[in-house]
């Protein structure tokens, strides 16, 4: 296992390293928050994928593999249908806004009053996303190191709160696109193909699974079309995937970058499928679908690969834990602090980035903890999904495409949505289809109904509102970027 370890350490030393380096770039608040908005398509590509492939993707998508076969996927491919459905219908308009946040777009669109409430619902969501991430390292540094649960998790979660804190997106980015790169060489070129070949080959396992492990649709219609409610639209409006469209240095890095990202989740979903499929195989009887990444790790690659591929699982799980937690501290002090202060917007360019860099440091102490308390991924990645989908898809879906929509009917449809996703979810059971389906209907019924019965959003507001979403109107000027320290 040495070289194993060796592997291990030397890519956790790379991430700290890349974290410092970022922090000399990181001297304005947009290039803190969103890495001065000049990704190019190559870079924009790898961290959007990055990001959104996290550890449910990877860990829990070879799961659904081993224990759905092919149909397995379907979790992991709507993820890649909801980013390439960003990409191609929005993302252009999105990056045209100049915002650094999805409450600030609802102030603009609504007129400056869904701030607060819908931070509040987005800083739950992406809080939640945080913790789910935190807590898979548990499983690898377990593999690894037979280490405790409690260690792994503060040992894993510390090292992304470092390197988030010191450079914020610019350092996020940075190590986002070297995980992309060990996820892409650790899953799809090394871990695929070995799997089928110890499995004997598809011949093989077809001869030795059930029928349905090879039926596309296997695991259920109604799973699936959860599925698509949940990770689709969430796709559409999460706040950790729109900080990435926020980076793109134009409208065609976004649109055709994030569509390069959508496709690579496609093959990513099937890739998992495969190898859960192949893990099937060959350990018949696992205990817990959610072992057959780390079991097929364990036993069946040689040395040194095996590091390599457990890099890629840590690679996936960093980089959905650190966008997720740089999209929290975004939320939590320039959508939730500042305003409730009445300091939103105020303060030197230097120190929103020193209030930026607290915020991170904040909750990445908030989640390590969380995660230490909470056991069940399922469990929390569900709540975080219903919150954003039944509190926030509707009026922020709603602004992009319905004028009549007002500012009362966005309030009334976060807090009808939310409370009853919330009601919901406590009388169903958290993992129920209940709480989303109803949820998302009683929001959108409410929005459109309270937009109707009160007056229009103010017609200045809308012409504003056009002129942002046409790229004609100036982003806010920054103040003169401080020295880079020595």
């Amino acid at each position: 296992m040495a070289v194993d370890y060796t592997v291990i350490v030397v890519y956790l030393a790379g991430m700290l390293a890349m974290g410092w380096w970022g922090m000399r770039r990181a001297r304005s608040k947009s290039e803190f928050l969103v890495a001065g908005r000049r990704l190019g398509p190559t870079m924009y590509s790898g961290t959007m994928a990055a990001i959104v492939l996290g550890g449910a993707s990877t860990i829990g998508g070879v799961g659904l593999g081993y224990q759905y076969g092919l149909s397995g996927a379907w979790m992991v491919f709507t993820i890649g249908l909801g980013l390439l459905a960003l990409s191609v219908f929005f993302s252009a308009r999105i990056a045209r806004l100049k915002v650094y946040t999805v409450s600030e777009m609802l102030d603009l669109r609504y007129g400056g009053r869904a701030g607060v409430i819908s931070g509040v619902v987005m800083w739950a969501y992406t809080l939640m996303l945080a913790v789910t991430s935190t807590i898979a390292y548990a499983t690898i540094f377990d593999v690894l190191f037979d280490m405790n649960r409690t260690l792994a998790i503060v040992l894993g979660g510390s090292i992304v709160v470092a390197y988030s804190t010191l450079g914020g997106m610019w350092s996020i980015t940075l190590t986002d696109m070297v995980q992309f790169v060990v996820k892409t060489i650790g899953v799809l070129l090394l871990l695929l193909p070995i799997a089928v070949v110890k499995a004997g080959g598809f011949g093989e396992m077809r001869d030795a699974l059930p029928t349905s492990y090879f039926d596309p649709l296997g695991i259920g219609g109604e799973t699936i079309f959860t599925y698509v409610l949940i990770y689709t639209f969430g796709m559409l409006i999460g706040q950790d995937i729109w900080q990435r469209v926020f980076t793109a240095r134009s409208d065609t890095t976004a649109r055709w970058g994030g569509t390069v990202a959508g496709t690579y989740c496609l093959a990513y979903a099937l890739a998992g499928a495969v190898i859960g499929t192949a893990a099937k195989v060959l350990y018949p009887n696992l205990a817990n679908a959610d072992d057959a990444f780390a079991t097929i790790v364990k036993d069946e690659l040689p040395m040194g690969v095996r590091g390599l591929v457990l890099a890629a699982a840590l690679a996936a799980v960093m980089s959905t834990s650190s966008g997720a937690l740089i999209a929290c501290a975004t939320v939590a002090n320039n959508d939730i602090w500042s305003r409730l202060r009445g300091t939103a917007g105020a303060g030197g360019d230097h120190d929103e980035v020193r209030g930026n860099r607290a915020f991170i440091l904040i909750m990445g102490l908030a989640v390590i903890g969380t995660a230490i308390a909470l056991n069940n991924v399922v469990e929390a990645l569900t709540v975080a999904y219903n919150l954003l989908v039944g509190g926030l898809l509707v009026p922020i879906l709603g602004g992009l495409l319905w004028k009549r929509g007002t500012a009362q009917g966005a309030l009334a449809a976060v807090t009808v949505g939310g409370l009853a996703v919330i009601g919901l979810m406590a009388g169903y059971g958290i993992l129920a289809n209940e709480p989303v389906y109803y949820g998302l209907l009683s929001s959108l019924v409410v929005y459109v109904a309270v937009s109707l019965a009160t007056p229009a959003t103010d017609e200045a507001v809308l012409i504003a509102w056009r002129e942002r979403l046409a790229g004609r109107a100036p982003e806010p000027a920054a103040a003169t970027p401080v020295p880079a320290p020595r």
